[in-house]
């Protein structure tokens, strides 16, 4: 059986409304803080991608009841200690979230679990999450002294930690931060950047107590919290591929409704008002504790800039179509340390680099990111997700800028984040 490809050709604009599928990141963490609350949660709005369905299949797994119904997905909380083993592995699929948030709350349980997933995900890096909860007392084995996936996870008797971590990591932070829940003592996480805090975020909503100092977040061991009324705003990241195809393309005018708008997800929307991009916020407000707005986009002139430092973990996801709007921006665009892209669902640095020059874009490869020379245009070409979900989106956006007809091969993996994206895009894509 061939793998599905996405073919798409020159639009003229990107015109319309549409409200992207719910925010990956925030569904992940509402589904596993609302089956160790205690009482019942309503999920709204929850993605729907493989990736969240992998972290809401495990879950059932170890107990968890959860029904559909009209108004969202009810999950019957059981508490921290509600738990059960599972009868078999747990399977992550190509999510690595799942399994390093799981980690997190399995190395807290008393009990054992087996964590793995695909060939993609049984080559990402562990070790971050691995050794902080060894010295927590977790008991985590995994291929190579634990840097690879299968994990095998011997849960329960953890100890409160301060953890300094080297990478600002949302992944790492809430692993942490959810085998602190079982922890005696308090545990803290410091970071040299502040990464995503939906987590702290979604704690605060259900009554956890946690504290928020700066880079430094604690929970206390044992400290429970009730369920609650979740609503998941839009997915920015998902957002992002079409904001970025409106910003290129002269003439677009697209709506975006009910997204996430954290500020420490907002980092793509802040690079392109740099470059010059016409964007506007409309209809701010907050919701569960996180900020909602619709996002409206207006194609023009971009320029190249400089993308560094603190603004790096705010739009680490967004950086494939980044790489794309660069390619139609005036003068340079320099990304820099971004190493992080080198583990994620691919190389993310070196897929670019290959996808985008079968298009004619001019890249120079770095080893922490990548220099970008906006000639104006690309050419349409046939190209490889590399199995990645957010190539394959910014390949298809490329496409839409570019001269002629592209094929990108091995679509499929977009599913794991954006189920409907083919549809959405024919929708707005004139």
């Amino acid at each position: 059986m061939s793998e599905p490809s996405l073919s798409v050709s020159t639009a003229r604009y990107l015109k319309g409304e549409f409200h992207p599928p719910g925010d990956k990141s925030i569904t992940h963490r509402a589904l596993i803080f609302a089956s160790i609350a205690r009482g019942k949660s309503v999920v709204r709005d929850l993605q729907r991608g493989k990736d969240c369905l992998a972290t809401l299949s495990a879950l059932k797994m170890m107990g968890i009841e959860m029904k559909e119904e009209e108004d969202g997905l009810v999950v019957y909380g059981q508490g921290l200690k509600g738990l059960k083993e599972p009868a078999n592995i747990l399977d992550c699929g190509n999510s690595g979230t799942t399994m390093r948030l799981l980690a997190g709350l399995l190395a807290g349980q008393k009990f054992y679990s087996v964590l793995s997933g695909d060939r993609y995900l049984r080559k990402r890096p562990m070790q971050r999450v691995v050794e902080p909860l060894k010295r927590m007392g977790a008991r985590v084995f995994g291929r190579k002294n634990g840097e690879f996936p299968p994990l095998t996870i011997l849960g329960g008797g953890l100890k409160a930690m301060d953890y300094s971590s080297p990478i600002p990591s949302a992944q790492v932070k809430t692993c942490l931060l959810l085998a602190g829940l079982y922890a005696k003592g308090r545990t803290s996480v410091t970071e040299p950047y502040r990464s995503r805090d939906h987590t702290e975020r979604l704690l605060k909503f259900l009554g956890a107590k946690i504290e928020v100092n700066d880079l430094r977040v604690s929970v206390e061991g044992n400290d429970s919290f009730s369920g609650a009324n979740i609503w998941v705003p839009g997915d920015l990241s998902a957002a992002s591929f079409f904001m970025g195809g409106a910003a290129i393309l002269k003439g677009s005018k697209l709506k975006i409704l009910q997204v996430g708008l954290n500020p420490t997800r907002r980092g793509f929307i802040d690079v392109l008002l740099q470059m010059g991009a016409d964007i506007e916020i409309l209809n701010l407000k907050k919701i569960c504790e996180e900020k909602v707005g619709d996002i409206e986009v207006r194609g023009g002139s971009l320029r190249g800039v400089v993308v560094q430092g603190q603004t790096i973990p705010r739009l680490i996801d967004e950086i494939p179509i980044l790489a794309v709007v660069a390619c139609f921006a005036k003068g340079e665009t320099v990304i820099r340390q971004a190493s992080e892209l080198r583990v994620k669902e691919t190389d993310r640095i070196r897929a670019l680099k290959i996808e985008l020059t079968k298009m004619g874009a001019q890249i120079e490869e770095k080893e922490d990111g990548m220099i970008i020379k906006g000639i104006g245009k690309l050419e349409g070409a046939q190209c490889e997700s590399h199995g990645d979900h957010r190539i394959a989106m910014a390949l298809v956006v490329a496409g839409l800028c570019a001269r002629g007809k592209t094929q990108v091969l091995d679509s499929g993996c977009i599913a794991t984040s954006f189920p409907n994206f083919e549809r959405a895009l024919e929708e707005i894509a004139t």
